[in-house]
């Protein structure tokens, strides 16, 4: 099982200290979340410094939301950072749920589904090196993969799922433990059905945070913050009150987690560490010892 940790958004002082951590450590994957309309690093640019800042550890989007973006654009912003990593990058990408971070994009967020289809279609095409359309050559460089970096679906849907099956190569799920076995099976299916060789990558996402009451207190505010406004769509009224309740705090609850993802067929857990403290990195490398 492979493990990595999710980067705190609140302090962006600490971000090299946390991945020159993380490399050192047993860590797979530094992961950064992304929205607009919020004072968060934008992860694409943060991401390409950190991985600039480490060796060996790869960098992942969580979830980048594509249909904000212009895609020729984005596809050659990520196919550059995929390159200057050395291949170390894992595009997870998505919707998003907020409202105002459409609004501050201009974009009509009904649709968005579709949006993200022709999104994905248009950089599929830039990095396999065709023109872009009429008028428009080739739009480089070449990803360090042919066709482009590894590209992870975040959702809960039957909509997200098709489109790992047509578009991805896996599945990055928030949903709680108990939901997530049923979501990597329909995963698989979807898979099967479309024809795919092999099967998806199935990745975990958990929100956790260990140390004092003062760490796990700041992740909690964290959270709510966050995830706090009147601005979603399509998620329960106390979304943000479930979230806060299923932090992971100890670390036998993280120990419980690797175990029954493992169970399930999980390929690797992202760990989601709202606190800015560092030694949270070294308190996950003892509890995963």
């Amino acid at each position: 099982m492979k493990v990595g940790l999710g980067l705190p958004i609140s302090d962006l002082a600490v971000l090299f200290d946390w991945a020159r951590r993380a490399d050192a450590g047993p860590f797979s994957t530094l992961a950064l979340l992304d929205r607009l309309v919020y004072d968060n690093p934008e992860p694409l640019v943060t991401l390409a410094a950190i991985a600039g800042a480490v060796d060996r550890i790869r960098v992942q989007t969580e979830v980048l939301l594509a249909p904000l973006r212009p895609p020729a654009l984005m596809a050659k912003q990520v196919a550059t950072l995929d390159r200057l990593s050395g291949g170390r990058l894992t595009l997870g990408i998505g919707l998003g749920a907020r409202r105002d971070d459409y609004i501050a994009a201009g974009i009509d967020p009904h649709g968005r589904g579709a949006r993200l289809d022709q999104v994905m279609k248009d950089m599929r095409r830039v990095w396999l090196g065709e023109p872009y359309g009429e008028g428009a050559g080739p739009i480089g460089p070449a990803p360090a993969r042919h066709g482009g970096p590894e590209v992870l679906f975040g959702g809960f849907k039957p909509a997200a799922i098709q489109r790992i099956a047509r578009f991805g190569d896996g599945l990055l799920c928030a949903s709680p433990i108990a939901e997530m076995d049923g979501l990597f099976r329909a995963a698989e299916q979807a898979w099967r059905s479309a024809g795919r060789p092999g099967r998806p990558k199935l990745v975990a996402q958990l929100n956790a945070a260990l140390g004092p009451d003062r760490i796990l207190e700041e992740a909690r505010g964290e959270i709510r913050r966050y995830y706090g406004g009147p601005q979603y769509m399509e998620l329960p009224a106390d979304y943000t009150g479930m979230v806060v309740r299923r932090m992971l705090t100890t670390a036998g609850e993280v120990r419980d987690a690797v175990d029954r993802l493992t169970n399930i067929g999980a390929d690797e857990i992202i760990f989601y560490c709202w606190s800015s403290d560092p030694g949270q990195v070294d308190r996950f490398s003892e509890t995963l010892a």
